[in-house]
């Protein structure tokens, strides 16, 4: 075990809804999801005295929504990425409270993902906007790859090419997520799908169809940490961070085009760390967030992370492990796929949800002491939430991790 292991904890979280489109600003969501993580902690934004966030040119800044909250940060810092970030900035939180800069830190990201700046797409009123996901903009621009799914098509066409993967394992991850939506009152795609439904969906960009697509929401969200000592005071139980990898990179991380192995992804660099700085094993986890841009960038990092064998991840999300009553569940909120797309912070703040044993904002019984699981009655309580693994994405080449528990 590390020797910060246990000695941090998430003590709120808070989002606003997903919207499509929000006609708001990432300021004002940003300021409501803070306060909502606050008031989740039973904090008032003047207690905050670290704030942290990321983005990438298309949000509002710390330290604007520390003064709009009244808060006056010992620290404040707004990093460039996307979907590795938040279990970074988790890392950070616990160097930098444990070094003394700061005694809490609330992290947050705040995007107009639909109405605003569009991975690939466009700004309103503007030109395409090209963002940098994977490997120089030369190189991808040039052959006319402007967006993630045409990136990350690369690999999984070399994937197929390499294990030959059913689509109808691959839409099992499509169809487990919406399960797991449709019992989520703030999921954006609440109506449940078959593996019919799956592979009759269009193509967007071969080898991806439509229901391997992540939405495009406007949506706000932000966790807060503290020592565990001051965590015990707080209004919810502490989550505790057992571990985790930090924007970890493969080799030749910038030219991930140029590898032997395409699908080699950061994960497996990055999981005799996460695993032994949290002094628990794959078979230990109990539930899972696996970054989901893309059906496949989930189902590489059950590989990556050693949930599954190279090769044979399709077998594993077929098999029904991924599933709320499975093995493994994983995303349990619905994920990119089906909730709503926020770069990642939702999967940690689902996991959080799920290790307090308090996700029951469908499930009248629960509220009432009585914890029947009924499905049928919207809870979608884990019935053996203990340890969490977050898996974090950035690219084939980059990721962070993160490992909760009760």
């Amino acid at each position: 075990m590390g020797p910060l292991t246990d000695k941090y904890c998430i003590v709120g979280v808070g989002e606003t809804p997903h919207m499509r489109p929000s006609g708001r600003t990432t300021l004002s969501m940003a300021i409501e999801a803070v306060k909502n993580a606050c008031d989740d902690a039973g904090l008032a934004p003047s207690d905050i005295d670290g704030i942290s966030s990321y983005q990438i040119g298309d949000s509002a800044q710390g330290i604007q929504v520390a003064t709009a909250l009244g808060a006056r940060p010992n620290y404040a810092n707004d990093s460039m990425g996307g979907g590795s970030s938040t279990e970074m900035l988790i890392a950070h939180a616990v160097g930098l409270i444990e070094g003394g800069y700061c005694n809490n830190m609330v992290i947050f990201r705040s995007m107009n993902g639909r109405s605003g700046r569009r991975m690939g797409g466009q700004a309103p009123g503007g030109a395409a906007v090209s963002l940098p996901i994977t490997s120089p903009p030369s190189f991808d621009q040039l052959h006319g790859f402007t967006t993630p799914a045409q990136r990350f098509g690369i690999s999984f066409m070399r994937y197929i090419h390499d294990y030959g993967i059913k689509p109808e394992q691959l839409g099992a991850i499509a169809v487990a997520h919406r399960k797991h939506a449709s019992l989520n009152p703030k999921a954006t795609m609440k109506h449940p799908i078959t593996i019919d439904d799956y592979l009759a969906s269009r193509w967007i960009s071969k080898p991806f169809r439509l229901l391997d697509c992540c939405l495009e929401t406007d949506v706000a969200a932000a966790l807060i940490i503290m020592p565990r000592e001051q965590a015990y005071d707080m209004k919810q139980p502490p989550v505790y961070i057992m571990g985790g990898t930090a924007r970890l990179m493969a080799d030749q991380g910038a030219w991930n085009y140029s590898r032997d192995s395409l699908h080699y992804v950061a994960g497996f660099y990055g999981r005799q760390l996460l695993f032994g700085m949290s002094g628990v094993s794959q078979d230990d986890i109990d539930i899972t967030s696996s970054y989901d841009a893309f059906t496949f960038t989930s189902l590489i990092q059950y590989e990556a992370y050693g949930f599954a064998p190279r090769g044979q991840a399709g077998e594993y999300v077929a098999s029904g492990a991924i599933e709320i009553d499975g093995r493994r569940p994983n995303n349990l909120s619905g994920g990119h796929l089906s909730e709503g797309y926020t770069h990642g912070i939702s999967m940690v703040i689902e996991n959080a949800r799920q290790l307090r044993h308090r996700t029951d904002d469908a499930c009248p019984e629960w509220r009432q002491g009585i914890h029947t699981y009924d499905r049928s009655e919207g809870c979608r309580q884990v019935k053996k939430a203990e340890i969490a693994a977050c898996l974090g994405w950035g690219t084939e080449t980059m990721s962070s991790s993160a490992i909760l528990r009760r």
